[in-house]
């Protein structure tokens, strides 16, 4: 809040002095009776006071566009915004109707679900029906049996009387006769018993196999409903989870909107960071001064001591410590002695034992490190004392042997010298841009002859395609040694 107010007052401040500038401006012009363009002293006046008023409208736009990037974005990106978010709900409304849809159809295939079940029950009472006549048809077989088995016991008993009544054989043969009669009546009554049961039998087999047939024919068309309701299911719940993810990014957007809002308190902590960053302007512009004098010696982030370390004990990790930080002090009174004279041998880098043990401590675990000590200011010659920062980084391969750091194109033919000598100082460039990025601090070696190289360029007639490439392994120690190579489709014409 105290923000916009001072965003405020600035802009009436300077609103009111450039309108105090060009009323003065205008009013001299006025009474000094200058004319510009060709135009009448009173016009060129009032062509001054537009002047500016325009001058008061474009500082203030400027300001506001300047301070607040949601009103930057809100005046020029509100149109874009409103057109997704009536994007955004449109696609809402489709996925709704489409849920509702599948929620219809998901209805109608369950209705169709209970139909199918309902007529599984009608074929499955059909089959208990056939159960019973089965039985029953079986019951009546056996007492068919039963009747075969009373038959064959008169029978016995009439046989026994046959014997023990010899004088009775003529009459006994007739009844016999009459027994055997009855007998092939009843085996016939018994074949059309068994005729019967084997075709009711079969007739029951037949109508089981139908019943089953039946069976599997509505399990299966149920199994493929079900897949038809479980894809519908499935296509749902994609719905479900598109709704979602809309809704969220909904939610996204407000969130975002209400960050904008948000913006505004963030002001007063960026007003400190200018005030901050004016303060460090103002002690680079000292530096500055002191690079124009000549007086300035070493600069911000440059290398005083560097060495690759490997040990596995506190007291070693601590000596090579130590040793480094007197290397980058005795670099240090070399840079800041004045020229023409000894340098002396006083402790200029501020060393402290707990940053030794720091630094010990980071090393001392037997892996090989790169150490660096850097300058951590710009300093003039004459400096009693100056802060160092150390940087250590595992002693890894970060270039194989052939890998490519960079490409560029050229056309001999069509460029001059100078372009061809700028295109490759631009491509060595890079490649150091991709070393530093890597943690290589030393610069990049080109590779054998740079100005064979050159010459043969010059030379070649055609547009062809020049790489960099790593010429070895290269650790994060460094140096990186770079290879150059011209290449036409695919093949290496010449090189460094």
């Amino acid at each position: 809040m105290t923000t916009g107010y001072i965003l405020i007052a600035a802009i009436l401040i300077l609103g009111g002095v450039i309108a105090t500038v060009g009323d003065r401006i205008g009013t001299r012009v006025g009474k000094a009776r200058l004319s510009l363009f060709n135009l009448r002293p009173k016009n060129t006046a009032v062509l001054v006071t537009i002047f500016t008023g325009g001058l008061i409208s474009a500082s203030t736009l400027g300001i506001l566009f300047t301070a607040d990037d949601k009103l930057r974005q809100g005046v020029f990106e509100l149109e874009d915004i409103q057109t997704d978010l009536r994007q955004k709900r449109e696609q809402l409304k489709t996925a709704e109707s489409q849920k509702s849809q599948v929620e219809s159809e998901l209805n109608q295939a369950r209705i169709a679900q209970a139909k199918a079940q309902q007529e599984l029950q009608a074929i499955n009472q059909s089959l208990q029906a056939a159960n019973a006549k089965q039985r029953e048809t079986q019951a009546q077989l056996n007492r068919t049996i039963e009747q075969q088995a009373q038959t064959q016991t008169q029978l016995q008993r009439t046989q026994g009387q046959l014997d023990r009544v010899v004088s009775q054989y003529q009459k006994a043969i007739a009844e016999l006769q009459s027994v055997y009669n009855q007998r092939k009546e009843l085996q016939a009554a018994v074949e059309l018993l068994k005729t019967e049961r084997q075709r009711l039998y079969v007739e029951a087999k037949k109508a089981i196999d139908e019943a089953k047939t039946a069976i599997e024919k509505r399990d299966r068309e149920l199994a493929n409903r079900q897949e038809v309701i479980e894809a519908r299911d499935r296509k749902i719940a994609q719905l479900d989870q598109l709704i979602q993810k809309r809704n969220l990014e909904i939610t996204a957007r407000e969130q975002v909107i209400a960050k904008r809002e948000s913006r505004l308190k963030e002001l007063e902590a960026q007003q400190q960071q200018l005030e901050q960053e004016v303060a460090r302007l103002e002690k680079y512009y000292q530096s500055y001064q002191d690079l124009r004098l000549g007086k300035l010696a070493l600069v911000r982030g440059q290398v005083l001591a560097a060495a690759v370390v490997r040990v596995t004990q506190a007291a070693a990790a601590r000596q090579a410590v130590v040793q480094l930080l007197q290397q980058a002090n005795r670099n240090a009174n070399l840079e800041l002695s004045e020229p023409g004279g000894n340098s002396p041998n006083v402790e200029l880098v501020r060393v402290t034992q707990e940053r030794v043990e720091q630094l010990s401590k980071q090393i001392e675990d037997g892996r090989e490190y790169v150490v660096r000590i850097f300058s951590a200011g710009n300093y003039v010659r004459g400096e009693k004392q100056i802060e160092f920062f150390a940087d250590i980084a595992r002693n890894e391969l970060v270039f194989s042997g052939g890998a490519q750091l960079a490409t560029t194109t050229a056309d001999p033919k069509n460029m001059t010298s100078y372009q061809l000598q700028q295109r490759l100082e631009i491509l060595i460039s890079a490649s150091q841009f991709r070393a530093r990025n890597a943690g290589i601090v030393e610069n990049v070696q080109v590779d054998g002859t740079f100005l064979r190289f050159v010459a043969q360029l010059r030379q070649y007639n055609q547009p062809l395609e020049i790489k960099a490439i790593a010429a070895e392994d290269t650790y994060t120690a460094g140096p990186l040694r770079v290879k150059l190579v011209a290449v036409v489709n695919g093949q290496i014409i010449f090189s460094t």
